[in-house]
């Protein structure tokens, strides 16, 4: 066999690497598109597109395993099943959770609180189910602030609804902290009303932040780990095995992470509601 004959099989070896290893890349921001499932044509209404999206399924599963979850806990036995006791625990907690941050008056909010909690927990979870393994990637829909932003301004607007519905007028009481001298007033005012009106933006951000973040971290050890082994077996064992390792222990982090992210929703909402139930 000619030099020709070696350089032609070399080239070819290298072009199908080259094939392999840009089949193999992995973009991690790809997991964070949205796509209408149905396509866009034809979706459209008062000139906006209503395309049914991988979001919105995403939206519709956690709502749907948030009714279930709930329907499968009302059965009202008088020796509770673990079923009935989960739902029961977790109401417990959230009544607990209210009453602590915002006293007797908080019991009316825990359906509001209850459901928005749950809510961001079954879709922080439902987006770390391992569902690749069989052809399903999910979708972690926390992880985008416009649907972060939108719970936290649903959070907002209850805040101002209940102030204002209470305390009419005087809620404006709240942005000049009681004992504050009359001279300081026109420079603290302004820092608080501000403060407040940040509130929704940082609430919803943080939720955003902390999802997007661990997602992102996560696809980029998973192309440590296929270019490891695309690599050869020396780099598979240092690169791809420590790498996958990492994956694991940020896999069970991230479980840890989706609780953590829905407990500080809950607690931050209890606090703004605290605000508007008990102006100081």
């Amino acid at each position: 066999m000619g030099p020709g004959a070696w350089t032609f099989l070399s080239s070819g070896q290298g072009t199908v690497r080259s094939v392999a290893a840009e089949q193999a890349k992995v973009e991690p921001m790809q997991q964070f598109t949205i796509e209408p499932l149905f396509g866009s044509a034809g979706w459209e209404l008062a000139g906006y597109n209503i395309a049914f999206t991988n979001s919105a399924l995403w939206m519709a599963l956690a709502t749907l395993a948030l009714g279930v979850f709930v329907a499968g806990g009302m059965k009202g036995q008088l020796v509770p099943g673990r079923w009935q006791v989960a739902v029961e625990g977790f109401t417990g907690f959230i009544d607990n959770l209210l009453e602590a941050n915002v006293g007797k008056a908080g019991r009316k909010y825990v359906p509001y609180i209850f459901s928005l909690f749950m809510f961001i927990l079954f879709a922080n979870i439902l987006g770390l189910m391992p569902l690749g393994v069989v052809g399903v990637h999910p979708f972690t829909f926390t992880s985008h602030f416009t649907v972060t932003g939108v719970l936290a301004i649903m959070s907002f607007s209850i805040v101002l609804i209940v102030g204002f519905l209470r305390h009419g007028l005087h809620f404006f009481s709240l942005f000049v902290p009681h004992g504050t001298p009359w001279p300081m007033i026109p420079i603290i005012a302004p820092i608080e009303l501000i403060s407040f009106l940040v509130r929704p933006f940082s609430l919803g951000l943080r939720l955003f932040v902390a999802m997007m973040a661990g997602h992102v971290l996560l696809e980029v050890l998973s192309s440590f780990v296929i270019s490891g082994i695309n690599a050869g077996p020396g780099y598979g064992v240092f690169i791809a095995i420590p790498s996958l390792v990492l994956m694991v222990g940020i896999c069970a982090l991230e479980i840890l992470v989706a609780g953590i992210q829905a407990y500080v929703f809950a607690l931050l909402t209890s606090l703004y509601i605290n605000d508007a139930e008990n102006l100081h």
